[in-house]
């Protein structure tokens, strides 16, 4: 499981020559296509009876489009770069940086970010109570890694989520800055050691994010139907159902 979720992954390597299509040629087709990681739970997986939320979600969507859905699994820069897809779910909600690799956003449907979790049977309530003899898992070069080093807080880096829930069920760290994703998909996947998520870095605009559908050169039809397919999915309880199933809580975008 990437810190960096898959969507964040095309806005740092680029998406190249992606080519506009409509919503008309979608429906000829009969299928929407979505670029995800094959092995990357929560999130996605090539696993039917698993699939992670971002292919529900995307199935979801393309029944309200009218359509099936194709995954496109993709794994490192080259295969991104090559995909043929039509949307990604989670891209960060930046207009701006997603139009510089040739995406446009949906509107923001969910709320993400870092968060901090701690063990069953820790004391801290909070980040304040991060002593100095404490020591905090982080993925490798984040901003929370530098956010906590300013803090005088004891860091110990990782290269992959999982890799640090699985050092705080240890106990080899006493605490965890990751997403609530993976917090979520620990407990899922943990009934018996489930961890606690305290307040740290909600006020922090640099942990904090929204996240949206991030469309290959849509025209304003196909941009227009995925809002009002999106908007329908929150209303009908829909998107929440789907996160509450990898044990994740759907937050109102800020």
């Amino acid at each position: 499981m990437r810190y960096v979720v898959l969507a964040s992954l095309l806005v740092l390597l680029g998406i190249v020559n992606a080519t506009a299509r409509s919503l008309e040629a979608i429906r000829q087709r009969g299928a929407l296509t979505l670029c995800a990681h094959p092995n990357a739970l929560p999130y996605a997986s090539r696993h039917d009876a698993i699939p992670g939320f971002q292919v529900e979600i995307a199935g979801a969507l393309a029944k309200r489009l009218g359509v099936s859905l194709e995954q496109r699994w993709v794994i490192n820069s080259f295969q991104y770069r090559r995909a043929d897809c039509d949307i990604i779910l989670d891209a960060i909600a930046d207009r701006a940086a997603l139009a510089e690799v040739g995406l446009r956003m949906s509107q923001p449907y969910h709320r993400s970010g870092v968060a901090l979790a701690v063990g069953p049977k820790s004391g801290v309530a909070s980040l304040t109570e991060l002593g100095p003899d404490l020591r905090v898992g982080v993925p490798v070069g984040s901003i929370a890694s530098m956010t906590l080093g300013r803090r005088g807080v004891k860091t110990s880096p990782f290269a992959f989520e999982d890799d640090i829930m699985d050092a705080l069920a240890k106990g080899e760290i006493d605490a965890a800055a990751v997403t609530p994703a993976a917090i979520g998909w620990f407990n899922k996947t943990h009934p018996d050691g489930r961890v606690r998520r305290v307040p740290a870095f909600e006020d922090d605009p640099d942990l904090n994010w929204n996240v949206a559908v991030g469309m290959v050169g849509p025209d304003e039809k196909l941009r227009q139907d995925v809002d009002a397919a999106l908007q329908a999915l929150l209303a009908d309880g829909t998107l929440a159902k789907i996160y509450a199933r990898y044990d994740v809580e759907l937050q109102p975008p800020q």
